[in-house]
């Protein structure tokens, strides 16, 4: 045993949280990083949502997408999701994962129910752009087309 000194009645005790509702978030990216995959099968993108808005402000999301996977299907699947991803925070060729931190996106969460020794948990199964339709990424049109409206997030 060792001599410690702590007086519980001096801190506020931990929450415990269980998952988030079902349904569409407004959040954005606070930390990101590329990590070996457990399985040894590839490389995943760890990437940290937090909620702006609403009840659930300042709670956090957890993702990882596998996208270098030698499952092609794997990889495919979560390339596509990366791509939705980034299509919703308007950063088309990703260099620097630091490009997808704090913009805002609206993310679409599930809950995976509990299996296998695994508690329920939140799931991030899709993206929008916070101010409207995602970008489209096509030739350039003949005309000039109007200056985009700002975002609703971003309007004063």
């Amino acid at each position: 045993m060792a001599n410690f000194n702590f007086d519980a009645s001096a801190v506020a005790p931990q929450q415990t949280y269980a998952p988030l509702p079902v349904g569409t978030y407004l959040a954005h990216i606070t930390e990101s990083d590329v990590v070996k995959l457990k399985s040894g099968n590839g490389d995943g993108l760890k990437l940290t949502f937090e909620i702006l808005d609403g009840p659930y402000k300042s709670r956090r999301i957890w993702q990882q997408l596998s996208v270098k996977h030698n499952n092609e299907k794997t990889q495919s699947i979560a390339q596509g999701q990366l791509s939705a991803l980034c299509r919703a925070v308007n950063v088309i060729k990703l260099v620097d994962t630091g490009a997808l931190h704090n913009k805002p996106v609206k993310i679409n969460v599930i809950l995976r129910e509990a299996t296998d020794g695994y508690q329920a948990a939140n799931e991030v199964k899709g993206y929008e752009s916070a101010g409207g339709p995602a970008p489209v990424v096509s030739a350039p049109a003949a005309e000039t087309p109007a200056a985009p409206k700002a975002p609703a997030w971003a309007r004063k």
